[in-house]
Parts: structure tokens; sequence; C-alpha cells
């Protein structure tokens, strides 16, 4: 890439900040966003890694896809225990959970997309491989890392239908990124299509499969799990409700589901409300709290060993205010709730082996749906809204095995959640399918993993792929 190319691109960021400042200064003040790392974004001041090892950074943007990257990092240490593998990140949420998540790595901010920042960046970290999560087209950084020696590569690659619409805009400037990259592992063949149609070099896309599916645990007595039901006091007698990584007003739906279904004479059923964005914990507790039903904050219950979670931004705020309205700052496990706010990051995937009945957030609004795969790995009987476009092919899969349902309003979902709660029979029917869907889709990491190692070894994509076969 010329140098005009990268400081015009320079400039044209320089502008978007400039514009955004006043934007960024008030969340910074009013959410506790953007505050940390300056040096790293700005400067590229990032770790000075030591040693003449191959060295693989992974770049995840957020919370989202850091813990995508576990079976990969798990993976790489398993195949090749001499690389070393440094871990970047975009948000504060995302650091702040790589950082626990991956305390045998470095991990640090990654540097936007300045030319200078990308390129001392790379001075700094010598790295081999670059590989970018999903998809993260940055061209200064992707330049940089390309000047430096190193492969570049875009694991579990996916473009969803605005994504592909908006790179088609500019697709001269997006066919000049991709056709740097020497291998995209795509998600599947519609995505596959989708790179090379936007000028991704042919021999460079291979289709490897979702890493999400390897990351899915399928075992509900597994230790996060069984140790997060102790602490919250939820017993085998308990039905559970949980729905996940909500927007509003998914939260009120699930609130008025329960006092519909609570009069009823059936087990006790007890909700667990776990909102998508830290800075909406607060938001959605005093929507709890209006409500007069016991409730509890996640972030205050106590006794809770090796615990991984991040609290929010609010929090040390929020504990003065106490939970389910005490104004005590912490309360004890095996607390009496019926409603329980999951006000940190980091465990939704623990709680869904805790859920007897589950739905998936983000679909009844304009945000396109969250992951699905988490519940369905558990067996767990899973609704969505209709609006789950990011994640297409996931709900395809499901439904075409009749492991899930999708509802329409929030009447079709106190539906659902009423028949699965009164036909055991079918909702364990419905989620087993789920389950065995999971099972039967594993096996992405490994591939991704050994045509990563395909390229350091100096293979083409298609001997790497020879290999693995």
């Amino acid at each position: 890439m010329s140098r005009l190319f990268a400081w015009l691109l320079n400039g044209c960021y320089a502008a978007v900040i400039a514009v955004a400042s006043p934007v960024i200064l008030w969340r910074a003040v009013r959410h506790g966003k953007y505050r940390d790392g300056w040096g790293a974004k700005l400067l590229g001041r990032v770790p000075v890694r030591t040693g003449d090892a191959p060295c693989v950074w992974l770049h995840a943007v957020s919370v989202g896809e850091v813990n995508l990257l576990a079976t990969t990092i798990t993976e790489l240490a398993r195949q090749r225990p001499d690389w070393q593998v440094v871990v970047s990140t975009t948000t504060r949420t995302g650091w702040e959970l790589a950082c626990k998540k991956y305390a045998q790595h470095t991990v640090f901010y990654c540097p936007l997309d300045f030319s200078w920042a990308c390129a001392a960046a790379v001075r700094r970290l010598r790295p081999s491989l670059l590989v970018l999560a999903e998809l993260e087209l940055w061209p200064n950084l992707i330049a940089a890392a390309k000047r430096g020696g190193a492969r570049v590569a875009i694991i579990n690659g996916r473009l969803s239908d605005n994504s592909f619409r908006g790179y088609r805009r500019v697709r001269p400037l997006v066919a000049r990124v991709l056709g740097q990259l020497d291998l995209i592992a795509a998600q599947d063949e519609e995505t596959a299509a989708r790179f090379e149609r936007l000028g991704a070099k042919p021999q460079a896309v291979r289709v490897t499969g979702s890493l999400k599916f390897d990351g899915a645990e399928t075992d509900r007595d597994n230790p996060r799990t069984v140790e997060l039901k102790r602490l919250a006091g939820i017993g085998a007698e308990d039905r559970v409700l949980l729905v996940g990584s909500t927007q509003a007003p998914e939260e009120l739906y699930a609130i008025d589901v329960l006092r519909s279904v609570s009069g009823d004479a059936r087990a006790p059923l007890r909700l667990i409300v776990v909102p998508r964005h830290p800075e909406r914990f607060e938001e959605v507790a005093q929507l709890i709290a209006s409500t007069g039903i016991p409730w509890a904050r996640r972030s205050q219950l106590t006794g809770v060993a090796g615990d991984e979670a991040q609290r929010s931004p609010q929090d040390a705020a929020s504990s003065a205010k106490g939970t389910g309205g005490s104004a005590s700052g912490s309360v004890p496990s095996h607390p009496a709730w019926q409603i329980l706010l999951v006000d940190v990051i980091g465990e939704l995937g623990a709680w869904w082996g805790a859920a007897d009945v589950g739905f998936v957030g983000g679909s009844f609004g304009s945000r396109g749906g969250q992951n699905m795969l988490e519940p369905a790995a558990y067996g767990v009987p899973t609704c969505f809204g209709p609006n789950t476009r990011n994640f297409r092919d996931i709900v395809r899969r499901l439904l075409a095995v009749d492991g899930a349902k999708v509802v329409a309003d929030a009447a079709e979902l106190q539906q659902f959640v009423r028949r699965a709660l009164d036909d055991r029979a079918w909702s364990a029917d419905l989620g087993e399918r789920a389950r065995a869907l999971v099972l039967s889709q594993q096996g992405a990491t490994q591939r991704t993993v050994e045509r990563l190692a395909g390229l350091l070894a100096g293979e083409t994509v298609n001997d790497a792929g020879n290999q693995a076969a």
C-alpha cells in the first residue's frame, strides 16, 4: 500500500475522531469508556516482545471475539507449544476479560489504524502471523504487518448482510485490502463466496466452519455452572428462564412472562436476565426494582471461587445501592430472589447451563441477534425473535433440525415458555436436537489451526488443506 494512500486514511481517521470527539468525551465521562490504552492506540506503544520464537498476534475486538479465541489458543498451544501468542483487543471490556482469560499471554490494546501506530506496534511485537477474528479489515494494520514480514489471516470469517452491502459500496478499497490476506478461514460457503466477490484471492479463501461450535460447552455439570448455581441458590426443584444478551424492551417482555407464569400451579419459576451491554446494567436494575419482585444482582452475591467475571464501570457506584432494594453492599449466596440480574461480564456461557428455558436477545430489535449456540449446546429449549440476520447460518441449521423456535412477539415468547414448562418431553426433544447439531459441527478449531500452521511453514493454503485432510 502506498504511503500516499496510508496518509489519506490517516486524514480520514483524524477527521472522524475530531467530529466524534464530543460523543467520545461524553461516553468517557458518563460510562467510563475510552479512557485506557491511549499510548498503544495512538502511538503503538504495545509491550516489547523478547525472544526469537515465532509469534502469533491474535486480535479480538471485544468480549465476544475474546471468548471465541479460547479454543484457538488452546489448540495452538497443543500443536505448536514453541510459538509465542499475544492477544490484542479494542474495547475496555474485551481487554479486562482477555487479561483474566489469557493471563499467561501478553494482552494489550490494539493500535488504531493510523500508519505510525501500526508500524510502531509491529516493530515492537515482531509478529510472524497476524490473525484477525471474524472481520477486522484495517488497511494500515494489515499493510504494516505485511511490511514487517508477517503473514495475515482472518479466522472464523463472516460477513453479515449489512457488512457485505457496505463493503460492496467501497469495493475497490476493500479488494485492495483483501488481496493482501494470506488466508481467509470462512465459516460457511456463502461467506466464502462473499469474500471472493469483494476481491479476496480465491486461493486464500477456505471454509473451515464456525469456531463457535467448538467453543460451546455441552456439559451442564461443568465446574463453572455448578459453582454459579450453588452461589445463586438454584435448586433441583427450580425452573429457570434465562434471557441472554438482551436489549430493550426484551427485559420487560421477560418480566411480563414471569408474572404471567408465576401465578400458575407449577414448579417455581426464576428469571435470570443478562443484558448485552454493561452500560445498561443500571438501567435494567432500575426496571427490575420497579416491579416489586424479589431480585438480586450477580455482582453482589458472595462466596464465588475462581471468579472470571468482570464488573461493569458502574459497579463501584451501584454496589452502594444494594441488591433487591437492600442498602447493604453485598448479599450472601442463596438469596430469596425471583429475578437475578447478571451485571458482570464473561459469565453468560456458564449461566446458560443453569437454564430450563432460554431466550436469545438482540432479536426483537435491530441488532440482528446474538449467539444462540451456547444454549443449544447445553440442550436448553431455546427461542429467539425474528431479527437474527447476523447469525443467519446458525439459525438456518437450528431450524432445519427443529432445534429452536422463532417467536414473533412478546405473546409468542410467553406461549413458548409455557409450553416448554408444561410439556417436558417436547422441550427435552427440542433441546436434544439442538445439542446434537452442535456436536456434529465441531472440528473447526483444528482445521483452522492447521491452516495457520501451514502459513508459517511456508505452505500454500492448498498445501495446508491437503495435509489436514
